[in-house]
């Protein structure tokens, strides 16, 4: 399938690990330049070359905290000056620590909404600009599930994350006219990082062991199984490519059917 991103330029967050490496990954196997932001410099920089050497695509790599608007607004500019374009720009960061509701303090919500709401904001305050010049653009947002069904013990994810949902539906209203799509993907039980950090918390909270855990998530699963970072990969290609120019304001669940709404 041709998804015209050949040349393209795509800036894609948290994409030292999990979700974030693999999408940049796939957008760059699909020729579009990168340019990747994440806490850690080391990371980055190995995944930089590693791209580059693979793909044969131009990257820019820039360590910094998504919950900081500054550092965001500086790494966009930074990106902007070296491609002279933004095409494609994917936001994605780590998920708050799984808590219940009276667990959760004020530093934990002021945390959260920072890092999983504030940063999508910032990131699309700063692109939106130089897509309406270029008359195309899109923006992904990668969440969670919790934003069609909330989970047990990830308060945070269910409240923060929802907004998400609200952003993406508010910018598509407003720049679809500019030749800009916004769209959000959800994940299910994905085998990342993440999903150990909330095994290791359901362990503690229930008392069950990793084993029963994890059957009790596949048996919700009507698959059968765990999803891998590099099929909602594929998702986010599809939604930043030609392919899907009408597509916009929606939330893609890639969740192996666990979502049991319609």
């Amino acid at each position: 399938m041709e998804t015209g991103l050949r040349n393209r330029v795509a800036v894609v967050a948290g994409s030292s690990q999990g979700l974030g490496k693999a999408t940049a990954f796939a957008l760059a196997a699909e020729g579009a330049h990168v340019a990747l932001c994440s806490r850690s410099a080391q990371k980055l920089e190995q995944l930089a070359k590693e791209i580059r050497e693979r793909f044969g695509v131009n990257t820019y790599a820039e360590a910094f905290d998504a919950a900081s608007t500054e550092a965001t607004n500086h790494f966009i500019q930074n990106t902007h000056r070296l491609f002279d374009r933004i095409d494609v720009c994917v936001t994605n960061a780590g998920g708050p620590p799984a808590k219940d509701f009276l667990e959760a303090a004020d530093a934990d919500w002021d945390s959260a909404f920072a890092l999983n709401l504030r940063s999508a904001v910032a990131f699309g305050r700063a692109v939106v600009p130089i897509m309406q010049k270029q008359r195309w653009g899109r923006i992904i947002t990668i969440s969670s599930i919790t934003v069609k069904q909330p989970q047990p013990h990830l308060v945070l994810s269910n409240a923060v994350r929802a907004g998400v949902a609200g952003l993406v539906r508010s910018l598509a209203n407003d720049y679809g006219k500019d030749g800009i799509t916004v769209n959000n993907v959800g994940p299910g039980y994905t085998a990342t990082e993440r999903l150990l950090e909330l095994l290791r918390h359901r362990v503690k909270s229930t008392g069950k062991t990793e084993e029963e855990v994890r059957k009790v998530w596949l048996d919700q699963i009507p698959v059968g199984r765990l999803g891998e970072p590099e099929e909602l990969a594929d998702t986010i290609v599809w939604l930043a490519s030609e392919r899907a120019s009408y597509v916009t304001g929606q939330t893609i669940l890639v969740d192996g059917g666990l979502y049991k709404g319609l």
